[in-house]
């Protein structure tokens, strides 16, 4: 009898004995809506830990199916309810028909859960239960599959579980092996913990105890560590956010408002070195407003010398393009590059599912990825590593402007979301690249969470949402790169996918 089912009696005896039957399966479920907890707005990041070990113990005696099943279980649970907001998006934003919004919304979640599914199966199927499983096949199985569930169709993210660590001492691991590195430290404290309370002696209970805690604390003797120097002065900022209603800021009587809008906060604000509107903040493409509206513009922020970066449509003679667009000492144009699954993006779709969501005639469905290469916006004087909305989900778009870019800017639209857990979700993704890079980060939003985050991820100032707002501010734009800048996700990827491939060939062999 483990020390765990030791303490808890008859109680662990029951749970062990639910552990190979349904009521598993709802253990399973339990485990992957606590995950969601870990993350914002909730911020309980422990219970990232929990959870994993929780799933863990859940697939200890199963065979690869049943193992399957429970991890599938976990991740439509946890996926379902920390990704419910898509719904709101297509349906409540975007006009999509509720069946339509549900089917998709099932769709992505489906699809989400069958990564933890095949993890919890490869660590079902070429481990026993015990340390090997526990400390090597899975956190290395898990990883391996968050990392391509990063990028395969066309990638979504969200919910890794490195982000929920940004305000713990994990996040300190983020400089040098990234998020995705972050997610593996989790994993393996998940197992590390399971170990320990599942340990048949003191001397390996303490073996496991000491791992754990030599394992934290090597996360905060790191974070102490800095790879970037100030490039410069500090730069004084102002962030719009503007609070345009998603359901109107596309209707034609809203149209001068807005720009009335965008202008009266821009002229009081002219002290800012740098101002910063939000994610197609010109509810028009650039043409069309150029004359009358961007040229006066231009001109006044030469006159106070300072510089804008600001959202709106752009396009050439056969694309369309969501873009940001930089005035004053230095004109730029950056075209977004990885549009959002769904809503911006359906090729990697059956053909069936494309034609139905053109039938939908979802927002922006006609936009073009911008080029892979692009010359960085400069903005005050620095080069600056742009994304636009959800764009900042991936690293490995971010690291294209490191190291020359000295600071971060992210445009967001997040009223597509409305007011739910999206939105600080979003926020802490946004943060996990400023530790990763270095680098401070300004984030402008239409409705929330506008934010300034500095290089160690801290929100030094945010605006209260769903209000029209100035944040205004100081950052220091920086030089240098840290590890992860250089090397990116790939030793972390390769690392686990090697260590899966060394339990595969083991495990044909007849090893244990």
């Amino acid at each position: 009898m483990s020390l765990l089912a030791g303490r808890l009696g008859r109680y662990g005896e029951a749970a062990a004995r639910w552990r190979e039957v349904w009521q598993g399966d709802l253990l399973a479920a339990a485990f992957g809506v606590v995950a969601v907890f870990a993350f914002a707005p909730f911020g309980l990041y422990p219970l990232a830990v929990l959870s994993l070990a929780g799933l863990l113990w859940c697939i200890g005696p199963l065979s690869w199916k049943r193992a399957f099943r429970r991890g599938f279980v976990f991740g439509m649970a946890e996926f379902l309810a920390g990704v419910y907001w898509i719904y709101i998006s297509l349906h409540s934003m975007g006009g999509v028909a509720g069946p339509i919004a549900t089917l998709m919304l099932l769709m992505l979640v489906a699809i989400m859960a069958l990564y933890s599914a095949a993890a919890c199966a490869l660590a079902a199927a070429w481990s026993p239960a015990g340390w090997k499983r526990a400390l090597l096949l899975f956190p290395a199985a898990w990883v391996f599959l968050e990392w391509t569930r990063g990028w395969f169709l066309s990638g979504f993210p969200w919910l890794s579980l490195g982000y929920s660590q940004v305000d713990s001492v994990l996040a300190g691991f983020a400089p040098y092996i990234g998020g995705f590195g972050a997610s593996l430290v989790v994993v393996l404290s998940a197992g590390l913990l399971l170990m320990l309370l599942e340990a048949k002696s003191l001397r390996r209970a303490a073996i496991m105890a000491a791992a754990l805690v030599a394992l934290w604390c090597a996360g905060w003797g790191l974070g102490q560590l800095r790879w970037t120097h100030p490039a410069g002065p500090k730069l004084s900022v102002s962030l719009m956010q503007g609070d345009v209603p998603q359901d109107q800021k596309w209707e034609p009587e809203a149209f001068t408002p807005t720009l009335d809008l965008y202008r009266k906060l821009t002229d009081d604000n002219w002290s800012s070195k740098l101002i910063v509107w939000p994610e197609a903040a010109v509810p028009a493409y650039q043409d069309e407003v150029q004359i009358d509206y961007l040229d006066p513009l231009e001109a006044d922020a030469r006159e106070h010398g300072s510089d804008i970066l600001l959202g709106v449509p752009t396009y050439d003679s056969h694309d369309y393009y969501n873009s940001v667009i930089s005035l004053g000492s230095s004109d730029g144009t950056y075209d977004k590059r990885k549009l959002v699954p769904f809503g911006e993006n359906f090729e990697f779709l059956p053909q069936w599912t494309k034609d139905l969501l053109r039938d939908a005639d979802l927002p922006y469905s006609s936009f073009t990825p911008g080029a892979r290469e692009q010359r960085l916006l400069e903005a005050a004087g620095y080069a600056v590593g742009t994304s636009i909305c959800y764009e900042d989900a991936y690293s490995s778009e971010i690291m294209l402007a490191l190291p020359q870019a000295a600071f971060l800017v992210n445009v967001s639209n997040d009223g597509w979301f409305g007011d739910s857990i999206a939105l600080p979700q979003h926020l802490e993704i946004a943060r996990m690249r400023a530790i990763e890079t270095g680098r401070w980060l300004l984030r402008a939003t239409n409705t929330g969470l506008t934010a300034i985050v500095d290089d160690r991820g801290r929100i030094v100032a945010a605006a209260p949402a769903d209000q029209v707002y100035v944040l205004k501010g100081e950052i220091q734009p920086l030089a240098g790169a840290t590890p992860v800048t250089r090397w990116g996700d790939v030793p972390v990827a390769l690392l686990s996918f090697v260590t899966v491939l060394g339990f595969a060939w083991r495990s044909r062999r007849g090893g244990a």
